[in-house]
Parts: structure tokens; sequence; C-alpha cells
């Protein structure tokens, strides 16, 4: 069922905008033939003149549904700058429009159409069609205002000076600016919002794009601050330690290399905190950070904080430290392989049939095509990223990951690590035993 419905679900948000638009726009031209041919086709002739000019308004018709469903398509691209305006295709498209207009009212006058309110329906339903269309190509709401009022004076012209007389011709001004407006004021507004859903989509990525490079210059700068400073002693102190050896003075240049392994050393602690935070994932901030992350990408996240509160305490810095990498990479395939609306992170403590209590904790998100999702998240290039990097992880604290489909179009990752005995019970701590041990040496 997955597969029958990929074409669907993974697609983004703005793509499925976009196909939904477009098909909208292409079901434009089965309404207008239906809606228009229906009345030539539904008077029975009276001869076969009547038949003939039945066929040729029937004829007009769908060769406009099918330019206006041309333009239709190439207009939305150009909405969303893929290709120039099509200015050919417009211009063969207000031809046809008053080509036909002026036909059908030269078959009206010769006789081969004797019903004019089948031909006033016609010429009105075509100028009303082209309007919608021309909402589309035209640029400004303002250029929209006026094409309507314009087109509907021109067409009223041109029935006046078809023979139909003034009052009708002033009916058919009507209709156009009511069908007209309603048409063009829809397809405008429908070009108008997938652009601007386009342009979130693409504002989206930028954000993810630029938190990125945030984090690299903030780990660059780091490492600047750290090394830069360091390494310029090490630097003079050498050079000095070089000097005092040239000048015979051997034991003050073994006090400036003494320094100087000093200093190495030092830079070396440094630099492992500065990598060992950029690498170590804590718990607690990789929780918010999702929350954060999930919430700019338009993801609605909620957080168990009780479950939190409740269990960090009772967890050692390896457990934490796992745990806050599977937030992190679920986090990450949350954004990268599906198109979620809702993610729930949970962290419990529960009993895992009899052997002892664990600490589970749960991401799941919907939206998620699951046809190669894990595929794709486990293959992940580099040891410690993508679902078989967890479980790495986790395998180092005895702990498992699971991952796969839940429900319709929802994906669960669920991690889980044992807990000593004495941390099941509320309030207990990993460190107790420490604890207790202390207290026995105070003893003695």
């Amino acid at each position: 069922m997955s597969r029958l419905t990929g074409w669907w679900s993974g697609r983004s948000s703005a793509a499925k905008v976009e196909l939904y638009t477009r098909w909208t726009f292409h079901l434009f031209a089965p309404l207008e033939v239906a809606a228009l041919a229906g009345m030539p086709l539904g008077r029975a002739p009276d001869s076969p003149l009547d038949a003939a000019g039945a066929a040729a308004l029937v004829l007009l018709i769908c060769a406009h549904a099918v330019l206006s469903a041309v333009v239709a398509s190439r207009a939305l691209d150009r909405v969303l700058d893929r290709r120039e305006r099509p200015t050919r295709l417009t211009g063969a498209l207000i031809a046809l429009t008053c080509g036909g207009t002026l036909g059908a009212f030269a078959l009206l006058r010769t006789g081969l159409v004797h019903d004019a309110a089948i031909v006033a329906g016609v010429c009105v339903g075509l100028v009303c069609f082209t309007l919608g269309t021309l909402a589309l190509c035209l640029t400004t709401v303002r250029h929209i205002l006026y094409a309507v009022p314009v087109t509907a004076l021109a067409f009223g012209a041109l029935g006046a000076a078809g023979g139909i007389g003034l009052a009708p011709a002033v009916g058919l001004v009507v209709a156009v600016l009511l069908g007209g407006t309603g048409l063009a004021a829809a397809c405008g507004f429908s070009g108008w919002l997938l652009r601007i859903v386009w342009e979130l989509e693409r504002s989206r990525e930028l954000k993810a794009r630029l938190a990125v490079a945030e984090e690299r210059l903030r780990f660059g700068r780091d490492l600047h601050d750290v090394m830069g400073r360091n390494l310029s002693v090490i630097a003079l102190k050498s050079e000095l330690a070089v000097q005092l050896s040239r000048r015979g003075r051997p034991e003050a240049a073994a006090d400036q290399m003494t320094e100087v392994q000093r200093i190495s050393r030092e830079s070396q602690r440094e630099l492992r905190e500065v990598v060992r935070g950029y690498r170590e994932a804590d718990l607690r901030a990789e929780l918010e950070g999702a929350r954060g992350v999930l919430a700019a990408a338009g993801i609605a996240c909620t957080v168990d904080a009780d479950g939190v509160a409740a269990t960090e305490h009772e967890l050692s810095a390896d457990v934490r430290s796992a745990l806050g990498w599977v937030v992190r990479e679920a986090t990450t395939n949350v954004l990268r392989h599906g198109d979620a609306r809702h993610c729930a992170i949970s962290l419990r403590t529960a009993r895992d049939g009899g052997a002892g209590v664990g600490v589970v904790l749960t991401v799941e998100n919907d939206g998620v095509e699951h046809d190669g999702v894990e595929a794709a998240a486990a293959t992940v290039p580099g040891a410690g990223s993508g679902l078989a990097g967890l479980r790495e992880r986790l395998g180092a604290v005895d702990g498992t990951l699971d991952a796969g489909p839940v429900a319709p179009h929802s994906f669960r990752v669920t991690a889980r690590v044992p807990l000593p005995a004495r941390c099941g019970s509320p309030g207990a701590r990993l460190e107790a035993p420490y604890e207790d041990d202390k207290v026995k040496e105070k003893s003695r």
C-alpha cells in the first residue's frame, strides 16, 4: 500500500501543493468542455446547417480548452521562475478567443446557429476561462484588475458589432465582469499561494544550512581561541630555547623546552575538551535542541519532560551521551527522510519482561514513507552516524535500538538501556554504591 501512495507521501509539502494546483488547472479543460459544449449539443438541430454550426462551436470549445491548459501549465512554471513567460502561447490564446468569439457571432448572423443565447453563453465562457488563464501570466494584481473590465468592454463592443443588439451586449459585459473577476481572482491567488509555499520551503532549507554553517564557525572559533595563543607561545619559546642553546646556556634552554612541553600537553587537554564537547551529546541539551530545530522546520515537537526529570539523575554519563545521540540522529532523520508534521519524544523507566528495570527513549514522527527510510538512515557514511552507529553506541552500554514503522506513515525509534538494580526504585542513584564505600572507609 505504501508503494501505491509513495508518489504522494514521498513529496515535500511544497511539491504536494504544486501537484494539487497543477491538476486543478488541468481539470479546467474537461470542465470547460463539459460546461460549454453541452449548450450547442443539448439543442436538437433543425437542419444539417444547425448541426454544422453546433459542431463548429464544439470544436472551438475543445481547442480553447486544450490551449488554456497548456498556457496554464507554462504560466505556473513562470510563477515558480522555472521558465520565461509563455508570450507566444498567451498571444495564441488571446487570438483564438477573439477569433472564436467573432466566428460564433458570424455563425449567428449567417443562420448556422439560430439561438442567440447559445452563442452568448459559449462566448462568455470562453472569455472567462481566458481571463482565468491570463491571471497566471500577469505579474501584478493591478494588471489583473485592469484586464477584466477592459476585456469585458471589448467583448461587449464585439457583441454589439456582431449584431446582437445593445441590451444583450450590456448583458455580456456584466456576465464577463462577474465570471471573469471570479476566475481571475481564484487563479491569480492560486499562483501567488504556490509561489509563497515554495519560498517557505526554500527558506526552511536555507535555515538548516545556516545552522550547520553557524555550528562550523563556532567550532572553528573555539579551535582558534584554544590553539592560536598556545601555538604562538610554543613557537616563541622554542625559538628562545634555540638561541639560549647557541649562546652556551643549556640549563635555560632546557627550562624553556620544559615549558614548551607543559604548554603542549595543556593544549592537547584543551583540544580534547573542545572536541569532546562537540562530539559528545548531552541528553537534556539534545532534547531542547531537537525541540527548537523541529519547531524552526515547522514540525510540532512534544517532549515528555516529566520522564526526563525523573530519570536523568539515574543515568551515567555514558548512558546520557548515548541517548543524546539517539535524539540527535533521530531528529536528523525526521528532517531528512520524511515530511513530518508532529514528533513526540519521551523518556521513561519501564520493566522489560521481568528482566529488570531499564530506561526507554522513544522518538516517533508522522508523515514518513516507510520504504527505504531505515536503510537510508542506516547507510549514512561514518561509524558514528545513522542507525547502525546508534546501535554501536548503545551496545557499549548494553542497550538496544529498534526502528521501524508503527502505523500508516509513522516511524518510531526506540532505545532501551538497562539500569542497575538499585536504580529501579524511585530516587535511587548510580552513585549510591560509591557513597556507601566512602561511609565504610570513614567508619574504619
